[in-house]
């Protein structure tokens, strides 16, 4: 996902954006559509990820629906409190369809913001349902480390298909995106808000093992980030995953 800051936006803000036009849900004027899209090119621009003209469309459905967004279920294990503030939660995750896609940019970052403008064009009715599917979140990106803590190129960005398709889920158009059925996960899960580059997120999961005696419970090669506010929204709130190795 392009998980991007608005520090360097003045004039620009993604809140505003959305706020009017959920207040106005009629079509969007051609000068709303360009003004939307000049948003998301320049919060882009900040990651190095260009945002074509073709992606006007779901960009504005997006945006137009941003107010409605279906929770992934989880089943709340535990609550580790420190006076007063939550330092993190352990959850259980239910099996079910993912539409998944996998990049291998240069930057972690990039690899998000691509796979993330796949899963959008996917959601915008590029699918054989040839409708808008609804959002989840969050959506999680799957992030392999290797020895020493480097991240591999290749990252998976992933959408919880919303309840209503989770019998039936539809196809992509795009090969690029699978669905996957996956099994239930157990994850302990702390948030951090902020943009989520390979800079911010891995002194996220080393300050998360410190603050943790997990063993060897819980794998270290393999983590989730995941996502639950906007692109381009200011403080957005995101979440480290570590995943037990069993349930």
């Amino acid at each position: 996902m392009a998980l991007i800051s608005l520090e360097d936006l003045e004039g620009l803000d993604d809140e505003q954006l959305d706020d009017d036009i959920t207040d106005n849900p009629q079509p969007m004027d051609e000068e709303e559509g360009n003004r939307l899209l000049t948003h998301w090119q320049a919060v882009a621009s900040t990651h190095q990820v260009s945002v074509p003209p073709e992606m006007t469309g779901p960009i504005q459905e997006m945006t137009r629906n941003s107010q409605q967004r279906e929770p992934i279920p989880s089943a709340l294990i535990s609550t580790h409190e420190k006076m007063g503030e939550v330092l993190y939660q352990e959850r259980v995750y239910p099996a079910g369809h993912w539409a998944c896609v996998t990049r291998g940019e240069e930057l972690y970052e990039q690899s998000i913001s691509l796979g993330f403008m796949k899963l959008m064009r996917f959601i915008c009715k590029e699918n054989s349902a040839g409708r808008y599917l609804g959002m989840t979140v969050p959506v999680v990106s799957n992030i392999l480390m290797e020895d020493g803590g480097a991240f591999q190129k290749n990252v998976e960005t992933a959408f919880f298909l919303p309840a209503e398709f989770q019998s039936s889920p539809p196809r992509s158009s795009d090969p690029d995106i699978a669905i996957v059925y996956r099994e239930p996960i157990r994850v302990v899960a702390r948030t951090f808000f902020g943009t989520t580059t390979e800079e911010t997120v891995g002194p996220q999961i080393r300050q998360l093992w410190e603050v943790l005696d997990l063993g060897d419970h819980f794998h270290r090669d393999r983590y989730m980030v995941a996502v639950y506010d906007n692109p381009g929204a200011p403080h957005r709130r995101n979440e480290i995953w570590l995943i037990r190795r069993e349930l």
